[in-house]
């Protein structure tokens, strides 16, 4: 049988993908660079092809290189599933649990979450990391993340999918605005007025599908970074905009008396979901976390 690369090979290129610099590569592998520039070298000697192209500037992938990347993440996270499968088989609901959610959900039900997570989950150290969903999926395809909740639709690729519940994207508007307040549908509204998050929200993606709305009508001035400063934004009479319901019954539309929410006719919908690798070795953790999300939900 013909000699394969080892994991920490594959590791090696990798990290050196992700810095395209030898030195910071070998730091983050924490081995010295001649190591780790000898183990890339046998890679690409046992794969009988180039992967890296070196100069004294620059440091990139080539095109068997890229492709050589993308298994390898797959194979590493796979690795780590792996090693995680036996504390699971000997101690299941133990240990560290790393779990990625979309900043359009995590303000709303975090705390919920926690409270749960503490009082059927005592033995598991949940730990929470903030992104928006490109690059959560990113990381759990990747293996530094162990399950991630997000909104649908988005592409989730090979990853496993349980729905959590769908909800509906509701209208806030400032009082004074009296077009929206007699709007029953989207048709009715001034489009040219909504108010959206910046790009790479999927928030965004949601309500412009359901919208007959070009980008062109949405410039600088009116994309928010946040749902607190799109709130703000209306609260200022800017414009008005679609919020999924989750946010609503929370103090940031509550305590603001500037404010009107309603529900309208064919409202975009999202479903929220709760995804992980079909490779997870927390199967267990992953049923109990999505009942309490579940709970949460419709609560």
């Amino acid at each position: 049988m013909a000699a394969l690369p080892s994991l920490r090979q594959l590791s090696y290129l990798v990290t050196l993908s992700e810095t395209l610099h030898f030195t910071e590569a070998a730091r983050r592998s924490f081995v010295t660079q001649s190591t780790l520039s000898g183990g890339i070298m046998e890679l690409e000697r046992l794969l009988g092809g180039v992967l890296v192209e070196r100069d004294r500037q620059n440091v990139r992938l080539t095109p068997l290189g890229e492709q050589v990347v993308a298994r390898a993440r797959v194979l590493l996270a796979d690795a780590q599933d792996l090693m995680r499968l036996s504390r699971e088989m000997s101690e299941p609901l133990t240990g560290d649990l790393h779990l990625g959610v979309i900043p359009t959900i995590a303000p709303f039900i975090l705390s919920q979450l926690l409270d749960e997570v503490h009082k059927q989950l005592p033995k598991i150290q949940l730990h929470l990391h903030e992104a928006q969903s490109e690059k959560i999926v990113e990381k759990l395809e990747h293996g530094n993340l162990d399950m991630v909740l997000l909104a649908l639709p988005f592409d989730t690729r090979s990853l496993k999918v349980a729905e959590i519940a769908k909800e509906n994207l509701v209208l806030v508007h400032h009082k004074s605005d009296a077009h929206s307040a007699q709007a029953k549908s989207l048709e009715d509204l001034d489009l040219s007025r909504l108010m959206l998050l910046e790009e790479g929200h999927c928030l965004r993606d949601h309500a412009l599908s359901a919208c007959p709305i070009g980008e062109r009508k949405n410039d600088h001035r009116l994309k928010a970074s946040s749902l607190p400063t799109l709130v703000e934004m209306v609260s200022a009479n800017l414009g008005f905009t679609l919020l999924p319901e989750i946010a609503i019954h929370t103090n940031m539309i509550q305590a603001n008396s500037e404010l009107v929410v309603k529900q309208i006719d064919a409202a975009p919908t999202r479903t929220l979901a709760l995804v992980t690798r079909k490779s997870t070795p927390l199967q267990s953790e992953f049923d109990v976390l999505l009942q309490i999300l579940q709970k949460i939900s419709h609560s």
